[in-house]
């Protein structure tokens, strides 16, 4: 089973660079239990630099096994708001562990010029729980500023998300033109 790993540049997702080549990633969306989490960093689109996009963090890693049940485990620099948010909800009894997550990582073509989406959820929300590992929930809060990017204030928050018993899909590419789709998730009946 072939696994996907990518190390993200934090400071060129938060200040894109168009002669920098770094592999960026962007945590689009995510909602744990009940509480959505604000899309409140704005940054910008590497595959249109004419264009922002509204995310929810700014990923340094993320990590998927490639097994049908294997978790998606990605860490990532999020507002102060979110922080906030998080921070909440983590000491809160957390009886519900649902997740829904979005995320495209991009990577640079060096044929091509061009970025493309290299590991991505297809502008889908998975749908997903929390990991457990060792009786604990792989959810985590750094509530020490980041020190990669000083502005905006930011923190480091990681995640390790279960597949649902739903069937998904994560699709990945090796440069612009050569894709592929994998099955994320099994359908239970």
């Amino acid at each position: 089973m072939a696994e996907s790993s990518y190390s993200c540049n934090v400071s060129q997702g938060f200040n894109f660079e168009k002669d920098a080549q770094d592999t960026i990633g962007h945590i689009n969306y995510l909602k744990v239990g009940d509480k959505e989490m604000k899309a409140d960093l704005s940054v910008t689109n590497p595959e249109d630099i004419t264009k922002e996009v509204k995310i929810f963090g700014i990923a340094s890693s993320i990590y998927w096994k490639g097994g049908y049940a294997d978790p998606v485990q990605f860490s990532c620099q999020v507002s102060v708001d979110n922080k906030n948010s998080i921070a909440t909800l983590l000491h809160k009894s957390m009886s519900n562990t649902e997740v829904e997550v979005q995320f495209t990582i991009y990577d640079y073509d060096p044929k091509q010029k061009k970025y493309y989406q290299c590991f991505h959820s297809n502008a889908v929300k998975l749908k997903c729980l929390v990991l457990k590992q060792g009786g604990e929930l792989a959810i985590a809060l750094d509530m020490d500023q980041g020190r990669e990017v000083v502005s905006p204030k930011n923190h480091r928050f990681s995640l390790g998300a279960m597949p649902q018993d739903i069937k998904q899909e994560i699709h990945l590419a090796v440069s612009v033109s050569d894709k592929f789709v994998k099955q994320f998730g099994i359908e239970v009946k």
